[in-house]
């Protein structure tokens, strides 16, 4: 009689957790930052169709990193949470902590249930009438939630862009200086080598502009990222 095979959870949740992770590192990194006037999101991405960053309401905006099928139904879901409690209630009874919490609850019950976890890493963010009232959440394949504070960077190799970020970022910035800071973050490589060149076209760009009336969200074309960082002096 052969002996039952047997893997502990502990295990389990372990090859779970580095197979999301090596999927997620794969992937090419996205940034949200803070500045003057709202939140910005940015990262490389050279399609025009699929989108890492996108609107979800009034004043809150979706960025991800990983498969993008599978971030897609996260976002399909939280538009369809944030436009029904809206219709329910009130608009501003929408907010991003309701969603990030309701997204932790599915990536938790998908990473724990299923036999393969979302190789995927979100964050929710929310432009407040003021820069104190901006909101950040991160979360990770596992359902973990994490409020963050000025800057959020996800995916590849996000170990040199943070540390240009922590260095360089200053909430107070307009938003061509954020627009550079963030290539300029996004450009960074390994210790010891020179910083890539990345093209407007090679990026996608969007804020959370809280000077905007009730629907904050905006796009940055790729003629609008040329324009500002030809710029750069």
């Amino acid at each position: 009689m052969s002996t039952p095979f047997y893997v502990s959870p502990e295990q389990i949740m372990r090859d779970k957790s580095d197979y999301a992770r090596k999927g997620i590192a794969r992937g090419r990194s996205v940034l949200v930052m803070a500045y003057a006037d709202g939140i910005l999101f940015c990262g490389e991405n050279p399609s025009k169709a699929l989108h890492k960053i996108s609107e979800i309401y009034d004043r809150i905006a979706f960025a991800a990193v990983g498969k993008y099928n599978e971030f897609e139904n996260l976002r399909l879901a939280g538009v369809r949470y944030a436009d029904l409690r809206g219709y329910q209630y009130d608009r501003s009874d929408v907010t991003s902590r309701g969603l990030a919490n309701a997204y932790a609850q599915t990536l938790g019950t998908i990473f724990t249930e299923s036999g393969k976890p979302y190789e995927v890493e979100i964050t929710v963010a929310e432009v407040g009438e003021t820069p104190e009232d901006d909101q950040l959440y991160r979360l990770t394949y596992d359902g973990s939630v994490a409020e963050e504070h000025a800057f959020v960077v996800m995916g590849g190799n996000a170990d040199p862009i943070a540390g240009v970020l922590k260095n360089e970022h200053d909430p107070t910035h307009d938003l061509d200086a954020a627009v550079r800071l963030a290539v300029k973050a996004l450009a960074a490589t390994a210790e010891g080598t020179e910083s890539r060149e990345i093209a407007p076209g090679a990026l996608e760009a969007a804020v959370l502009d809280r000077t905007r009336p009730r629907r904050t969200f905006k796009r940055l074309t790729s003629e609008r990222l040329g324009t500002i960082l030809e710029a750069t002096a």
